[in-house]
């Protein structure tokens, strides 16, 4: 079947058709910000719907020879709409953090190990949108009480789109308010924790499943094929992960400003450092281990303190310090958490220690090097813990897959096999079938 794919990240929009996992023609791109203030991390939906039409439209009118259109997206991505299914808030992303205090709130009320149970992750502030809903319900009450539906990213498009309100499995579980274990439904004591209406919430289905088609204002305003059937949609990473084959076992890495290291499994066992989340199709599930500034820390040393260096001499740099043999005494030794940590409430920030004067520029980024590698194997031991036997054929994909590859996998015990995919998230929007 041939697919309109939809992949949404956290700066951009690609579009593309898709089909048997491979693209057909050329990719639409088009970009948008996302607005930093402090603790916040917030995307305009009408610059994203602006990102999305003009991504469509550079692939012309191919697009009507799509039989479907599938969306892969960034979350969460949270995002409350009123009766005609306008945006009344920002999206808030993962990145943000305004919901720290509500967060605690919720684990408090709930219970440590009982939200972890239920929900498959303890309540992070933006990463787990619960929290965002939270926060909205506390500092901006009529808000919520204007908000007809919440929900992530596709349950916006589809809104938008189709005009259903629909979530998919994987989306639902990054929403905190899910029996995510038990792939149960809406959770009530979740949700009354949250203070979220089981009202407010979008139907719960398989990624797959054909949720609605393209109306005529969606089709004038977006560029989409009137009629055309939507699928409900996933997270990126899952689209990705059915392009690896989303076996039991199976590794796949994504790698850009965040990395990410999921396995797919049939058996799912919570821990208060992986994420948990469904699949979207089926009893399949994905633990889930985040370096949240892997890509994005290195951006950060390259502009702080090499800044004379072209991406190409500074990246020869990186690859010389990873794989030097020996470290120097009274080494410099960083925590990476540029980004926080997207399994922790209490939000960590990185630092350095061990600076002297003595210590260089290249000091330092031996640091991080050394920090990042070795959260990377901390993450895969983890991993290999949850009682499922590991492939030793990894998946890659991502922006700074290759540039990262001698920091990530440098301290990986064992023999391992790596096999690099472009555009995973867009391909692997065409291998699910369609429901």
């Amino acid at each position: 079947m041939l697919i309109l794919g939809l992949d949404i990240g956290s700066s951009a929009v690609r579009a593309a058709l898709v089909r048997e996992g491979r693209i057909v023609g050329r990719v639409g791109r088009d970009t948008f910000a996302t607005r930093f203030d402090g603790v916040r991390a917030e995307v305009n939906p009408r610059d994203l719907l602006r990102a999305v039409a003009m991504a469509v439209g550079e692939l012309g009118a191919g697009t009507r020879k799509a039989e479907a259109i599938g969306l892969s997206v960034m979350a969460p991505a949270w995002v409350a709409m009123d009766r005609t299914g306008r945006a009344i808030t920002p999206i808030v992303t993962h990145q943000d953090r305004r919901s720290l205090e509500v967060a605690q709130e919720i684990e408090r009320r709930v219970g440590r190990r009982r939200h972890l149970q239920m929900a498959g992750n303890r309540p992070i502030p933006g990463g787990i949108s619960s929290t965002t809903a939270a926060w909205f319900g506390k500092h901006e009450p009529s808000v919520m009480r204007r908000a007809d539906l919440v929900g992530h990213l596709n349950t916006f498009l589809h809104r938008q789109i189709t005009g259903r309100r629909v979530v998919d499995l994987s989306n639902a579980c990054f929403m905190g308010l899910y029996e995510t274990i038990k792939l149960g439904g809406w959770n009530e004591e979740l949700c009354e924790a949250a203070g979220v209406s089981k009202g407010q919430l979008p139907e719960i289905l398989e990624s797959n499943v054909m949720a609605g088609r393209v109306t005529r204002g969606a089709a004038a305003r977006l560029g989409l094929p009137k009629g055309m059937p939507v699928m409900a949609g996933m997270i990126d990473t899952s689209g990705a992960m059915f392009l690896a084959g989303a076996k039991v076992g199976q590794l796949l890495n994504v790698s850009g400003s965040t990395d990410v290291l999921a396995l797919c499994t049939n058996r799912p066992r919570p821990h208060e450092r992986l994420l948990t989340r469904a699949l979207g199709v089926g009893r399949m599930w994905l633990s889930v281990g985040t370096i949240a500034a892997a890509g994005s820390a290195l951006d950060w040393a390259k502009q702080e303190l090499f800044g004379d260096l072209s991406e190409r001499e500074f990246y020869r740099l990186v690859g010389k310090l990873a794989r030097r043999t020996a470290k120097p005494s009274g080494e410099v030794k960083c925590d990476p958490s540029f980004a926080g940590d997207r399994c922790s409430v209490e939000q960590k920030r990185a630092s350095f220690d061990g600076l002297t004067l003595a210590s260089t520029r290249e000091d330092l980024l031996a640091a991080l090097i050394d920090a990042l590698g070795e959260a990377s194997a901390n993450r895969l031991r983890l991993l290999a813990s949850r009682g499922v036997r590991l492939r030793r054929r990894v998946v890659v994909s991502g922006k700074t897959a290759m540039g990262l590859r001698e920091v990530l996998y440098r301290d990986w015990p064992g023999n391992w096999s790596f096999v690099y995919e472009d555009e995973a998230s867009l391909r692997g929007l065409s291998v699910v079938e369609p429901q």
